[in-house]
């Protein structure tokens, strides 16, 4: 049975085989490091590491260099040089998943934090073959699906425009209708996207890349999931008697909505026998089917910082008073307590229009509580740490 973990040895060393134990062997001066080389080298085989991803793109802007984005591989690399304008669409796109990853986790002890100048973005966290993991691959692919087909539709790219497909006439409930505007084209973004963020999973032929290519295709198929009809009516008065349509994207917000609910009903699974497939985890649960995200291992209770998990903790993190659910102090805060802080803010009040066309506000102080959670002992620390 495959490991869910990603093992890496390096590149071009063989581990020996038998038994791999230092007083297996006669002690002289200076030998010891080389005598204990194969439980050395089969240590770090097996210590999983954070490996640099395409996600960090987004943090490139308009710098993107094929060639100064590390953890590429190289179908990857081939089609950013071939396609540097959808590079640039791939890149944007990282910045939008990322803040709606951030928003839909906003009240939550792991809140998609991201590492600041860190190539895995994400940290030691996306080792862990947990639900996050899963969300954030289905949601970075749908993504850059809808980065990609947005700046199709825009004009932005010189390999993909519109639609082609939607021409003449169609009918949906309504009656017939002709097609026109500009449909995105949203196969194309689903093919770029496919090619594009699966190569590197392609290349490695272990559990967690058959986990990663599950929650790959989850995303891309969440943006077309939202796609909708919208049209254009024509004839008297706007009777509709003829009308004009076109296929749009919903906005992103409803794929992070929906990959969201897909987290909270993530099944946990083993691999199958033969390693081509899922199983699940315990028999009481439902088989998945490609529309659910799938996990292997348990999520960490992210409360306190753990190095080793990835986790920050929630530590200063600000909470609800008054909350029961997941921001409130008591769970967010995992028992530790809370100090509060008076605080003076300055908003927009008493704002009013006038023509034309401003909008002036007042200027209006109020004074508010915030909380915050307190760090851990420092003998608990230390435990995680």
């Amino acid at each position: 049975m495959l490991s869910p973990n990603r093992l890496e040895a390096s590149p071009g060393i063989a581990l020996a085989p038998g038994r791999a134990e230092c007083g297996a062997f006669p002690r002289t001066a200076g030998a010891a490091p080389r005598l204990c080389l194969p439980l050395v080298l089969l240590l770090l085989a097996l210590t999983p590491r954070a490996d640099s991803s395409w996600w960090y793109i987004g943090a490139l802007g308009a710098r993107v260099i094929c060639d100064n984005i590390p953890g590429l591989v190289n179908k990857q690399r081939q089609l950013c040089q071939r396609y540097p304008d959808i590079m640039q669409s791939v890149g944007e796109g990282a910045k939008e998943w990322i803040r709606e990853c951030q928003h839909q986790f906003r009240h939550h002890r792991w809140n998609c934090s991201t590492l600041d100048r860190d190539h895995t973005v994400f940290g030691r966290v996306m080792l862990r073959s947990s639900r996050e993991a899963a969300f954030v691959y289905a949601i970075s692919s749908a993504g850059v699906v809808y980065a990609i087909t947005r700046a199709c539709s825009q004009g932005d790219l010189k390999a993909c425009s519109c639609d082609p497909l939607k021409r003449g006439r169609s009918k949906d409930e309504r009656g017939e209708f002709d097609w026109g505007g500009c449909s995105d084209n949203i196969n194309y973004g689903i093919r770029f996207a496919k090619a594009f963020v699966d190569a590197k999973e392609k290349k490695v032929k272990d559990a967690r890349a058959l986990m990663n290519l599950h929650n790959n295709r989850c995303g891309r198929m969440a943006v077309k999931r939202f796609l909708k009809l919208e049209c254009k009516c024509h004839g008297v008065s706007g009777s509709c008697t003829l009308r004009t349509c076109w296929l749009a994207m919903s906005d992103f917000r409803k794929t992070g909505d929906y990959l969201r609910k897909k987290y909270n009903g993530a099944i946990q699974v083993t691999m199958n026998q033969d390693g081509t497939g899922f199983t699940v985890a315990n028999k009481n649960f439902r088989k998945p089917t490609k529309t659910d995200l799938v996990y292997f291992e348990n999520s960490p209770d992210y409360c306190v910082m753990d190095k080793s998990a990835g986790s920050l903790g929630t530590a200063g993190r600000v909470c609800n008073k008054m909350s029961r659910g997941t921001d409130g102090c008591e769970v967010m805060c995992c028992g530790r307590g809370y100090d509060t802080t008076r605080v003076t803010r300055v908003t927009k009040c008493e704002c009013k229009f006038h023509w034309c066309c401003a909008v002036r506000c007042k200027e209006c102080e109020d004074t508010v509580d915030v909380h915050t959670c307190k760090a851990p002992k420092r003998a608990e620390w230390l435990d995680q740490t």
